[in-house]
């Protein structure tokens, strides 16, 4: 029973001081940081909205580079509803941008009806596309069915910073280290009308591989 309390206790403290934490560690780390943005297409040529996918390793610095590149925070992201999406949604809420909670494996339903609003209500939509457990590099169903029901493009987007550290996670997750170049990815729109759900993926990862670390 106390072991249980405790637990909790200290999950509550961690969500409720860490995200903060995190916030202002990762905006002084961004500050030391170059960026540049490869990008074949203006942001102000996007079509309005776009659907943003990227790999799960790089969520942080993606999202952060994107609302750069975009010029503003008109974007919701798709994060799990699992306790490490939790901090993670806290601290992309912090960086201004929206957050629609479920994945493929808890609370899908809710997050398809949510990323529908959203895109109608011509907000971009963010989908880290081998969330929230890989494998990594993989491509869930989701983004194709949002995609092909709604008519919206896709862009690809990925950062490579120049040095990093890498977590020993199944996603390998990027922190980029001080100092150095964020260089910023960014494809040109595509869709995937009249694709099969195979070739549809394919398609996706193909985009996103070009750049990935």
């Amino acid at each position: 029973m106390a072991k249980q309390f405790f637990k909790k206790f200290r999950n509550t403290v961690l969500l409720k001081f860490a995200p903060r934490f995190f916030y202002i560690v990762l905006n002084i780390l961004f500050f030391t940081c170059k960026k540049k943005f490869y990008s074949a297409v203006e942001s102000d040529d996007l079509p309005n909205p776009v659907i943003v996918v990227f790999w799960h390793g790089e969520l942080l610095p993606v999202m952060k580079g994107y609302m750069l590149y975009r010029g503003n925070k008109n974007i919701d992201s798709i994060i799990s509803e699992h306790k490490d999406g939790e901090l993670i949604a806290r601290i992309v809420s912090l960086f201004g941008g929206g957050t629609i909670r479920g994945s493929s494996t808890r609370g899908g339903v809710k997050a398809l009806i949510q990323s529908f609003k959203t895109l109608g209500e011509k907000r971009d939509l963010g989908i880290a596309i081998d969330g929230p457990k890989g494998p990594r590099h993989s491509v869930a169903d989701g983004v194709v069915l949002i995609s092909q029901k709604k008519s919206v493009p896709i862009v690809a987007f990925n950062c490579k910073p120049t040095s990093y550290w890498q977590l020993n996670s199944w996603d390998k997750f990027v922190i980029p280290k001080p100092f150095c170049t964020l260089d910023f990815y960014i494809s040109e729109p595509f869709v995937l009308d009249d694709l099969t759900m195979q070739e549809a993926k394919e398609k996706i990862k193909e985009r996103l591989m070009e750049n990935a670390i």
